[in-house]
């Protein structure tokens, strides 16, 4: 409906995950690499973890988009699946019957199915999506099925994606054998103010937007104030925004226009208006950081937060660190994989020359 007012070719705020309007934030960008780097070792489990909306799937479907030739992927969205029945799905994505036959049955022909992809030079790859839905059983039951291999190469490597209650069933005593098969794992972060603010202008020239500056930067701060970063959320309240701004002919936004928006939304979703109010008045105080607690007397206490900041610098440096050699690491592992593919061909002219 506003697309052609602001001459749109498309909806830039749609709720389904789109793997074009993928914007690479820096927990996106990394996130992005541990799965590309688990799918350069071929083998293991890579966990990317995350609150509601943050853009897990996106991620996904941007894998799956991007996925080079020789990979055969299926994903499948979790319910609260059983062992057999997660059984059962699996094969069904890779489009092995299962009808009227038994859990043997059906193991034995996924079996025979990743041998003949492992025969063709082929591999299979499994993304499982609301990890955090399977009981402990049933994970331990995709562990089991890390375990066919041929000639010592695994026939199936999986990608599990969830909400942060994934991270405590991971975690739990009996899961140890599973955690030594994960290569990396990676939790999403909401979109901090500046990255608010690029994805949104992201997404608008991606959908073809080439006017004017749209929103003020305090129409800006309302935005990150009401949906706290989070994708989901922010789509949901530019797409309303958007047709607010047609139905009221608006060439800009200000953060009056903004403001009358976010009640809209927040009636309709039935936030109380202390609730919206606090979230502001706690994300704008959020800004300026103080340099000192206080205890009950009002006296300032030592220097907790201090020692906080230094401790998050510390832990900055270090992801950073580890980012760069992920980086580094898939790169080099990308030119030994060319290189001995061409030592192999030339293995191959020598043999057939003889």
């Amino acid at each position: 409906m506003y697309e052609n007012y602001y001459g749109l070719n498309s909806k830039p705020f749609q709720l389904t995950p789109d793997p074009s309007f993928f914007f690479a934030s820096k927990w996106h960008k990394r996130a992005m690499s541990y799965l590309q780097y688990g799918l350069s070792q071929a083998e293991g489990f890579i966990v990317i973890t995350g609150d509601i909306g943050t853009g897990k799937t996106t991620i996904a479907n941007s894998l799956l988009d991007a996925m080079e030739a020789g990979i055969v992927a299926a994903q499948i969205v979790t319910p609260k699946l059983t062992p057999d029945e997660l059984v059962k799905m699996v094969a069904s994505k890779f489009e092995i019957p299962v009808k009227g036959s038994t859990k043997s049955d059906i193991l034995g022909d996924l079996e025979l199915f990743l041998t003949q992809l492992h025969q063709q030079g082929k591999r299979a790859l499994l993304l499982v999506d609301e990890a955090q839905n399977l009981p402990l059983e049933t994970i331990e039951e995709l562990r089991m099925l890390s375990n066919y291999q041929k000639n010592g190469k695994p026939l199936l490597q999986s990608f599990l994606l969830g909400q942060e209650e994934l991270q405590p069933i991971l975690r739990a005593p009996n899961m140890e054998q599973f955690r030594q098969r994960i290569v990396a794992s990676c939790h999403l972060s909401p979109l901090t103010e500046d990255e608010c603010q690029a994805y949104i202008e992201y997404r608008m020239q991606h959908a073809g937007y080439e006017g004017n500056t749209l929103f003020s930067s305090d129409a800006y701060d309302k935005i990150f104030v009401f949906t706290r970063g989070v994708p989901r959320k922010i789509n949901t309240l530019m797409d309303r925004i958007l047709l607010y701004g047609f139905l009221e002919e608006l060439e800009s936004f200000d953060e009056t226009a903004v403001e009358a928006v976010v009640k809209e939304v927040a009636d309709e979703m039935f936030l109380p208006d202390n609730k919206v109010a606090d979230d502001q008045e706690t994300q704008a105080s959020g800004d300026a950081q103080p340099t000192a607690a206080t205890n009950a007397t009002g006296e300032a206490a030592p220097n907790v937060l201090k020692d906080v900041t230094y401790y998050k610098a510390m832990l900055t440096e270090l992801t950073d660190a580890l980012d760069d050699a992920i980086s580094h690491k898939i790169k080099l592992t990308r030119y030994i994989d060319k290189l001995l593919k061409k030592k192999y061909k030339t293995y191959v002219r020598l043999k057939s020359d003889d």
